[in-house]
């Protein structure tokens, strides 16, 4: 389908890009990164989201420019999603009676576009957009560079999760060489949290909790919790995979509570437990190592619904459990 979109570039002249609620590294980067794709080709283009951009990503290029709104408010002759499961994950208004082009690398992801490019073998959709320059003859300036390098290092975990590719450290490599300096990066990314973040993180880390097998853990992240540290949704960013350090744990469940009754649930493994298995249980979705779903019902019964098919995950991932069924 790349060939589709750059057809489409190449015809068309005004455009807009979003991405999914609560914007992570890999779906702001990415966005970003077209913006600048786009203008180097003088296009019209605007990013529109329906949550303001979080607090470590506002030293992106483009940043600033990036409209808070609640609908596709303006007519289109395409407005791309990034990293969007449905047409109603971007949280706008109208957005399903524009042109869309479905941009993702989550092979779970519905082909809810006009256009759908789904390429799961990418470590991020930054890497799909980086490619797109390519075959559209774009030169890489740094802007593209800088937002499509953040989206590497969220979504592979500075480089350390199995989406992680000999390709991965390819693109890296090239997106380095435009000037993107990957300490200043990292820091603007990693290391420019508010103390809001240790706060909830000592609240949602003392909850943490293994199953009987020691392989299986559990995080909750309640409203309270939140409010008392003062917090915002995107300080507990990353808190799944403190569980992951420990050498028996191989998969985890962080529940955290969206309103009373009602949990966003991230889920992540190691190796081969295919967590984005038992998130479409739940109408989720991710990769293999990195999904989510949304549960619900009272704590115990929302980790009860869970445990056990994260249980046979693992133990499948050990050659020693049939397929988990709902």
């Amino acid at each position: 389908m790349l060939s589709q979109v750059v057809e489409l570039i190449e015809e068309k002249q005004k455009f807009a890009i979003t991405a999914h609620l609560r914007p992570d590294g890999d779906s702001l980067g990415s966005s970003l990164g077209l913006y600048w794709l786009l203008r180097a080709l003088d296009k019209d283009v605007e990013v529109i989201m329906r949550d303001p951009v979080p607090h470590t990503y506002r030293k992106l290029p483009g940043a600033n420019d990036v409209r808070v709104t609640p609908a596709a408010d303006d007519s289109y002759d395409g407005v791309f999603v990034i990293e969007c499961s449905d047409v109603a994950r971007p949280g706008l208004l109208n957005l399903d009676k524009q042109f869309v082009i479905n941009i993702d690398h989550h092979a779970t992801t519905a082909h809810f576009g006009k256009i759908n490019w789904i390429d799961s073998t990418a470590a991020a959709c930054g890497e799909m957009i980086y490619n797109l320059a390519k075959a559209l003859g774009v030169r890489v300036t740094k802007e593209i560079a800088e937002c499509c390098y953040t989206a590497l290092i969220t979504d592979t975990g500075s480089f350390h999760y199995s989406n992680t590719t000999e390709r991965t450290f390819k693109v890296a490599s090239e997106l380095l060489r435009t000037g993107v300096k990957p300490a200043k990066t990292a820091e603007a990314v990693f290391a420019s949290y508010p103390w809001s973040r240790i706060q909830l993180m000592g609240a949602v880390l003392s909850t943490a909790r293994r199953d009987s097998t020691g392989h299986v853990a559990f995080l909750r992240h309640s409203l309270e919790m939140q409010h008392s540290a003062e917090a915002s949704d995107e300080d507990a960013d990353g808190f799944v995979n403190y569980p992951l350090t420990v050498g028996e744990v191989e998969a985890v469940a962080m529940l955290k509570e969206s309103e009373p009754g009602v949990y966003r649930t991230s889920l992540r493994s190691k190796g081969e437990v295919n967590v984005a298995k038992v998130a479409e249980m739940f109408g989720g979705g991710g990769h293999r190592n990195a999904a989510g779903c949304t549960l619900r019902g009272t704590w115990e019964e929302a980790e009860e619904k869970i445990l056990g098919l994260l249980q046979n995950a693992v133990e499948r991932a050990n050659g020693s459990a049939e397929t988990p069924e709902e």
